[in-house]
């Protein structure tokens, strides 16, 4: 049976806003997220993920070059996925079997893994070669072969010739990007999917910019779609024609591509055509595609305090959800009996203005409960707080006899409409007095709004690692900023303005990588909107489920 205790144990916070939603208490261990000593790693993408293409061939074995080599004729030397292209081969050795080649990449995000937060690292890449095919060559020593050019990362790929090992001729094919976008038409809201094939492997060549009318909607990568990236985003008005492009960049768009370095990472773009406003739609959360985790080591586990004889293994109905949760705890193979302590392990604390220790971890009491014979049940409630990776910890004094993990999603705040009698998903008037600091200054809920009206958007779980502490925002999909939800305990309230004429606006909020504070040497990619969410997020690879969240309002005059 489950007790609720009477009291808590109070501790300081900072800042107004933070003392009134942070129930936190009981300090277990400090923090020193800001000095720790970081610890790259590359991360493993998640099996799975829908829509990746497998290399081209077997991994190829190494290879040496011999003293001279040959040239291979490879026609046309550049062109899309799916191009027919012909190799050729002349003046090799006659009636000699060879392999042939083709070197491409491994990417992968890195972050840095640790008890206290997830730090994000950048990319990095590696090369290989995988065996086309292996043939014969003719009684003159000659050869040609004819495949389809494969689905892989965009830019110059070496096709090498084999022979024991040896290679003996190469040559090359440049493999070119397409852009495309489907559907081109439809009323405002309409999801279009644009896919952009043959991005590459290198740093400059490994992101792509979207642009919506000149607007900056946000990035798009492909490091563990093979080059492969497909996103959506939403038609936004008024009624008319618009223009989507998309292009080589590091976050932002490389306008004069032609005159880099990389001249073949050709842009691409389409011309939509909205056809008429439906008015606004539900607010709803798009989230990315549903992998298993490869890095098992999850925030807030405890290796500290863990009773050496403990063999107690417990067990949640459910491992994930928003707060508020209900779920039921079960735990088998207790070594002692009587009331224990159940805590729920969280972190406080910011990225801003913080020196040696950033934030501490806390935990949340959430009652006792008594096991008998070595069990243990007991019906929870997922704390209000903090989104991402918690623990659920049984305690005999401060002793841990058993815990288990639990992630928390984010999750759309219900605001009561001006009847009182229903709810507005996210959406209301701003609130702006000291009164309304305690609920992030959102007022009465309401999906329509004056030109120029203050609003606000309201969500909770919101993480506190670089991978899920903040989300990017976009009106009518130009890119503004972005929220935060760390020190005010996972609840985030964004304020906006009620913009772009009378009618129907789209807000969307994306993930997006914080590398602002702090500070690391390489974060390419980082603070702006990640389009590509679904399928290329590194936090997919940690079992973070961070979404893209839809919001529609009506503009009145």
């Amino acid at each position: 049976m489950l007790h609720t205790p009477h009291g808590r144990r109070g501790h300081r916070l900072i800042g107004a806003i933070a003392a009134a939603v942070l129930p936190l208490t009981l300090l277990i261990s400090p923090s020193t997220s800001g000095a720790d000593t970081i610890n790259p790693i590359n991360l493993v993408a998640p099996t799975g993920l829908p829509g990746v293409a497998g290399l081209p061939g077997p991994v190829s074995p190494s290879f040496t070059v011999a003293s001279s080599l040959g040239a291979l004729s490879v026609s046309p030397a550049e062109g899309v996925q799916g191009t027919p292209v012909t190799i050729s081969g002349t003046g090799l050795a006659p009636n000699t079997s060879l392999a042939l080649e083709w070197s491409t990449s491994n990417v992968t995000w890195v972050a840095d893994v640790e008890p206290g937060t997830v730090n994000y690292l950048g990319r990095s890449a590696s090369n290989m070669n995988v065996t086309l095919t292996t043939l014969t060559t003719d009684a003159t020593g000659a050869f040609h072969y004819s495949m389809k050019a494969p689905a892989d990362f965009g830019g110059l790929h070496t096709i090498y010739a084999v022979v024991n090992n040896v290679e003996v001729a190469q040559g090359g094919f440049t493999l070119l990007r397409i852009v495309k976008v489907t559907p081109t038409s439809g009323p405002i809201g309409t999801p279009i999917t644009i896919t952009y094939t043959g991005i590459g492997a290198s740093l400059y060549t490994g992101g792509a910019s979207v642009l919506y009318d000149n607007h900056y909607t946000g990035e798009m990568m492909a490091n563990w779609t093979r080059g492969t990236a497909s996103i959506q985003i939403r038609a936004s008005g008024p009624v008319g024609t618009h223009y989507i492009a998309v292009g080589d960049a590091i976050s932002y768009l490389y306008m004069n591509i032609a005159q880099s370095p990389v001249p073949y990472v050709n842009n691409g773009g389409a011309v939509f055509h909205v056809t008429k406003d439906n008015g606004p739609t539900a607010a709803r959360i798009d989230w990315p595609a549903n992998v298993a985790a490869t890095v098992h080591q999850v925030t807030t586990f405890s290796s500290a305090n863990v009773d050496p004889n403990s063999k107690a293994v417990a067990t949640l109905s459910s491992n994930q959800g928003p707060v508020n949760s209900k779920v039921n705890l079960n735990v088998t193979n207790l070594p002692v009996s009587g009331t224990l302590t159940l805590d729920w392990a969280t972190v406080v604390g910011s990225r801003v203005n913080c020196y040696s220790t950033c934030w501490a971890f806390n935990s949340v009491p959430l009652g006792t409960a008594t096991a008998t014979n070595g069990t243990l049940n007991a019906a929870l409630n997922v704390p209000d707080g903090l989104g991402g990776w918690h623990e659920v910890q049984v305690l005999n004094g401060t002793s841990i006899e058993a815990q288990v993990s639990f992630y928390v999603k984010e999750s759309i705040v219900q605001v009561p409409n001006a009847s009182a009698k229903g709810f507005t998903a996210g959406l209301a008037t701003a609130h702006d007095t000291v009164a309304g600091l305690a609920t992030g200054q959102a007022g009465v809920g309401t999906n329509t709004f004056h030109e120029g009206q203050e609003f606000t958007i309201s969500i909770k779980g919101v993480g506190w690692t670089q991978l899920d502490n903040v989300l990017g925002v976009d009106y009518d999909n130009s890119y503004m900023g972005y929220g935060c939800g760390f020190n005010s305990n996972g609840y985030m309230v964004i304020h906006l303005n009620a913009t772009g004429g009378v009618g129907t606006h789209l807000i969307d909020l994306y993930p997006m990588m914080y590398s602002l504070s702090p500070s690391f040497a390489n974060t390419p990619y980082g603070m702006v909107p990640v389009l590509s969410y679904a399928r290329d997020y590194p936090g997919l690879a940690l079992g973070y489920h961070v979404p893209a969240i839809r919001f529609s309002i009506r503009v009145i005059k």
